[in-house]
């Protein structure tokens, strides 16, 4: 579960940044780059918190 949440985060971090780079090349119009970049940004909160930062939590514990 931990693994599938890492690649879910990562593959969000991408979509905030490949198509800011397709836009910027004028391979991507800025509506489509906008609902991208937003889906990606509500998946990266939704998935990260999950497993970043978790080695110092469960040594407090």
């Amino acid at each position: 579960m931990k693994t599938l949440l890492k690649i879910l985060s990562y593959l969000a971090l991408a979509g905030t940044i490949v198509p800011s780079i397709m836009v910027f090349m004028e391979k991507m119009d800025i509506d489509t780059n906008k609902n991208i970049m937003t889906v990606s940004m509500v998946l990266w909160f939704i998935t990260a918190p999950f497993w970043v930062n978790k080695k110092a939590e469960e040594t407090i514990l």
